[in-house]
């Protein structure tokens, strides 16, 4: 019995081993450092849905937040996180990359500032210091939202990760980048209270939030892994939607370094908004990309239909 007990843990084990061996390794570039946005990624690699599809998935975090993309596009990271209006000024660049899909489909990005300033409509920032997260890509998108409403004097900071701090401190009076669903939360819990301007509320069209991204050169020769990817964070989500609990306790169990309060809070206010199966809306993408080059967020059109990559 004991013999046969030891041969079949021998067999399990070389099983396991030549499933890794085999596995095909993909790179995943965060956008951020991790948080709830990226929970059906942690559940999808938690739960064994990568490796079930013969992958073995790297995730890591950016040293700098304009990390991602430009890894992506060069081929230093197999995919990354990144955001629609990020991906359209890259486009607009001439940078190779391909959407290959979506994480969260709807904006949460906003201008945050602290709520006791005195600021109730985009005219309060005149002349004020604003921070923005994202080079490139927020610095654009305060551009754009300052032009839209008729604010004309501002000076713009980048504030990377530091949003918080940087409104304490007065460094800025707000922040272009932050999303309602989180900093909003990490302010709750330090007892600051949280004003902010929702970007779509204010002249800026409908986009998806965060996406994963691949250079174009990656895509042609791990077309098959990431697709597998995709259809694992599908199944992914799908689960966290049947069963949020139980996702979120996976995804943080993962991160034991995770604020659980934090969390748990910013989940409960993200979960409506974590995309559904599919490929990205092609006429709302090229609404945007229209919106982009009438307001300056880029100097060259943009097809979006060239940019989604359809599985």
């Amino acid at each position: 019995m004991k013999k046969q007990l030891s041969a079949c843990l021998i067999l399990c084990s070389l099983f396991f081993w030549v499933n890794l061996a085999s596995a095909e390794k993909l790179t995943l570039m965060l956008d951020w450092f991790p948080n709830i946005d990226h929970l059906p990624i942690y559940v999808a690699q938690e739960q064994g849905l990568f490796a079930a599809k013969g992958l073995e998935v790297e995730i890591i975090t950016p040293s700098e937040t304009a990390d991602g993309l430009k890894l992506a596009a060069s081929g230093n990271v197999d995919m990354s996180v990144s955001y629609e209006p990020q991906t359209i000024i890259a486009a607009a660049a001439g940078v190779e990359v391909k959407v290959v899909g979506r994480l969260v489909e709807h904006p949460l990005t906003t201008l945050l500032f602290l709520k006791d300033k005195g600021i109730t409509v985009p005219g309060d920032l005149e002349g004020k210091k604003i921070g923005y997260t994202v080079p490139g890509l927020m610095d654009i998108m305060l551009k754009a939202f300052m032009s839209i409403n008729g604010v004309e004097n501002y000076e713009a900071i980048n504030v990377g990760f530091t949003i918080v701090p940087a409104l304490v401190s007065g460094s800025v009076d707000a922040v272009m980048g932050p999303f309602k669903t989180y900093e909003t939360v990490t302010m709750a819990q330090q007892n600051l209270k949280a004003g902010y301007f929702e970007l779509e509320k204010w002249g800026i069209p409908d986009y998806e939030e965060l996406i994963f991204v691949s250079g174009a050169k990656t895509l042609a020769r791990k077309e098959t892994a990431i697709r597998h990817f995709v259809q694992a964070v599908e199944t992914a989500t799908s689960f966290m939607r049947q069963h949020p609990q139980e996702a979120l306790q996976i995804y943080l169990k993962a991160l034991p370094e995770a604020d659980v309060r934090v969390e748990t809070d910013a989940f409960e206010l993200t979960l409506p908004f974590y995309a559904a199966p599919g490929g990205s809306d092609v006429a709302a993408w090229q609404n945007f990309a229209d919106f982009s080059l009438k307001h300056g967020l880029i100097d060259t059109p943009v097809q979006a239909a060239e940019l989604i990559h359809h599985w």
